[in-house]
């Protein structure tokens, strides 16, 4: 068989994601291109490998049986660029990153011009989504996440460590004044987390209960810059605004919150990719440096 690489990552892919129209949307290319590289490889392995219906896809015995080994000869070629690669490889290509959108905003967007700048080669797309995601589904590279559990499958290093503190806009202060003591908050609008209950988990003394809430970390900022409440934020996202003025904090006297470290989890058949590691590499430097000016 003349099997080709990129026609199996092509049908692997469309088993992950369940549709041709996902897999040429995520590519880029048109869903004739993803139809002809099945085309091929089922030809190739003169069998179908899928069943196309108007309710969807699902595989044939045949593509069932041929899932695993397909999944397994891409496993030892990612493998392989990554040892074989080394330092001599130049960084090239796409890298699918997942983040909080708080993370995408403080982290990833500002340190992206400098990345490009060291690696004029890569490519860098931004899941920004508060949700945690399945990296092998979803097709994503390098998850960064501010918990992580290791296991034989995913591959997990520390980038760095960031803190959280509490802010309300002056026009918020201006009209409900801002708390003395924790005690106090439970008089004052709170903007809280609906996907992440630990999020609103201020302090251990007190049980908080939102007056507006978001799925969205990002919108967080926005909405107590609307002087809709107190929200408890990345000091590396509110400290510019109180620099110029548009956020106060917040009860910073009675904040004893460590700070939480920061995670970069990759698929343990990825992680040794030239362009993953000089990303890894990268954030974690500008996580450093972000510690540093704080």
């Amino acid at each position: 068989m003349n099997l080709q690489l990129d026609d199996i990552a092509l049908f692997v892919r469309i088993v992950e994601l369940g549709s041709l129209s996902a897999v040429a949307r995520e590519l880029n290319i048109s869903v004739s291109q993803v139809t002809r590289a099945l085309g091929r490889l089922e030809s190739t392995c003169s069998t179908r490998l899928l069943h196309r219906t108007t309710h969807g896809l699902s595989l044939t015995d045949e593509g069932d049986n041929f899932l695993p080994h397909a999944q397994q000869m891409l496993a030892i070629r990612d493998v392989a660029t990554g040892d074989f690669g080394g330092t001599k490889s130049t960084p090239s290509g796409w890298v699918r990153v997942s983040a909080s959108a708080a993370i995408a905003q403080a982290v990833l967007a500002p340190s992206l011009p400098s990345l490009y700048d060291r690696f004029p080669q890569l490519r860098i797309d931004i899941s920004a989504d508060d949700r945690l995601c399945d990296l092998a589904r979803d097709g994503i590279d390098i998850a960064i996440r501010a918990g992580a559990a290791g296991s034989d499958t995913l591959v997990v290093r520390e980038l760095g460590r960031y803190q959280r503190s509490l802010y309300a806009a002056p026009s918020y202060a201006a009209l409900h004044g801002l708390p003395k003591h924790v005690s106090e908050l439970a008089q004052h609008q709170l903007i809280g987390s609906s996907v992440a209950p630990n999020l609103n988990e201020w302090f251990s003394s007190a049980k908080l209960k939102p007056h507006v809430r978001t799925d969205n970390s990002a919108m967080l900022l926005v909405l107590a810059q609307q002087g809709l409440g107190i929200a408890r934020l990345m000091t590396t996202l509110a400290q510019p605004l109180v620099q110029r003025g548009e956020l106060l904090p917040v009860l910073t006297d009675h904040l004893t919150e460590a700070p939480v470290p920061l995670y970069a989890v990759q698929l343990a058949e990825r992680h040794k990719l030239p362009k993953i590691r000089a990303c890894i590499d990268y954030w974690s430097d500008y996580m450093r440096s972000l510690e540093t000016s704080q």
